[in-house]
């Protein structure tokens, strides 16, 4: 237990899974979810979703390679990526992956120079601007752009099958994704006067998945924006095929994050004040990479070290919590408000599933992307007050 508590950082991966694909099938019937491999590649995570049916949306040659490997038929991949390198699509090609997105001329020319029978999928672009993670300055096509992209593709004899948009990580404006469904049959339309084959729609991402204190999934208006969408504007009738590629649905309540403390040091103002600073084993360059990078603002618990006697020292001070690399800009958070912790207590981060350790790297030489893991199966997503944890949930 000391060797726990003092060299890693550990993951418990909690699995109360089952309601979340039943309640995605109850809330969007139509539309298929292609978990993003890319948000947590854990593969506890992994193998239940192919068991349980699902597709997946790969972005690399890595990503296709774990999900080949792990069995999954390549007709439930789909290579979702706009700008690829010539390697990838030389894999996907060698191992039968079929769909694959392009919002440029330029891939255009890629595909029909290495792989002329990948089906294709116009990306268009569809910014949700209150979005956790805007996508559209990198990736999608302005619809403006469709025609031209549509007309190369005729001419580079490609096969263009259907039109996919993201919206954002944690779309936060339920009117994106009917606007962008509508622009979607736009250039459907376009597509299908230009004499192609169109079967096939994927909405993206921007969903999350969490529990309210009954165990419900919380999916709010999100479902039914998107179901009055597709009635409008892709009516069963039409044999359009619905795909959808949450990832952080799926994954973000899957895993708690816990980090022992491990050093400490209290720093006296002048005006005789102090503030304590405080060492934790995970830090901006493992799972805390999300605050960068995804715009997370995690919260925590307290939870005593069962090793020691109970803490007597009912204090609280301004604190910072520091990663345990040598790097003084590693910092998970600055002047929070918290008791007395001792070596060997322990914060306790929840929902901590969704783009972070599959960001993280080994800087300074620290096992980052290999933390410990306990699985633990739930009957139930909500869990009882957790025994030693202190009641209040920090939020920085």
């Amino acid at each position: 237990m000391e060797g726990i508590a003092n060299s890693r950082w550990l993951l418990t991966l909690c699995v109360p899974f089952s309601p979340l694909p039943q309640a995605w099938r109850a809330a969007m019937p139509r539309v298929v979810p292609f978990y993003s491999v890319k948000c947590n590649p854990e593969p506890g995570i992994l193998k239940l979703l192919n068991a349980l049916g699902a597709g997946f949306d790969c972005a690399s040659k890595g990503e296709l390679d774990m999900m080949l490997r792990m069995g999954v038929s390549p007709n439930r991949i789909i290579f979702a990526h706009p700008c690829k390198r010539a390697s990838d699509i030389r894999y996907a090609r060698e191992h039968n992956v079929q769909y694959t997105t392009f919002d440029t001329v330029s891939e255009l020319h890629k595909i029909a120079q290495m792989n002329p029978d990948f089906k294709c999928v116009l990306r268009i672009r569809a910014d949700d601007p209150d979005a956790r993670v805007p996508l559209g300055l990198k990736y999608g096509a302005e619809v403006s752009e469709a025609d031209v992209l549509l007309r190369t593709a005729k001419e580079l004899g490609l096969q263009v099958v259907g039109v996919s948009f993201h919206v954002g990580s944690a779309c936060q404006n339920l009117s994106t994704f009917s606007g962008a469904i509508e622009n979607a049959r736009k250039v459907f339309d376009e597509a299908g006067a230009l004499g192609f084959n169109m079967e096939l729609l994927d909405i993206g991402g921007g969903f999350t998945g969490h529990f309210d204190e009954m165990g419900n999934v919380m999916f709010g208006e999100i479902a039914n924006t998107i179901n009055a969408a597709l009635a409008t504007n892709f009516p069963p009738e039409m044999g359009v095929r619905v795909i959808a590629e949450p990832g952080r649905y799926f994954a973000e309540t899957s895993s708690t994050l816990l980090t022992p403390v491990y050093g400490q040091r209290d720093r006296v103002a002048a005006d005789g004040s102090v503030k304590k600073d405080y060492w934790l084993t995970d830090g901006l360059y493992g799972s805390f990479n999300c605050i960068l990078y995804d715009g997370q603002n995690p919260g925590y618990k307290v939870v005593r070290s069962p090793l020691m006697a109970d803490s007597t020292d009912s204090r609280t001070f301004l604190s910072t919590l520091w990663g345990l690399t040598c790097d003084s800009a590693d910092c998970v958070y600055k002047d929070v408000t918290l008791p007395v912790l001792r070596n060997g207590d322990w914060l306790m981060w929840n929902n901590a599933g969704a783009y972070t350790v599959a960001g993280a790297c080994d800087f300074n030489g620290i096992e980052f992307t290999t933390p410990g893991k306990l699985y633990v199966w739930s009957d139930s997503a909500v869990d009882a007050a957790e025994e030693g944890a202190d009641e209040q949930v920090m939020n920085a």
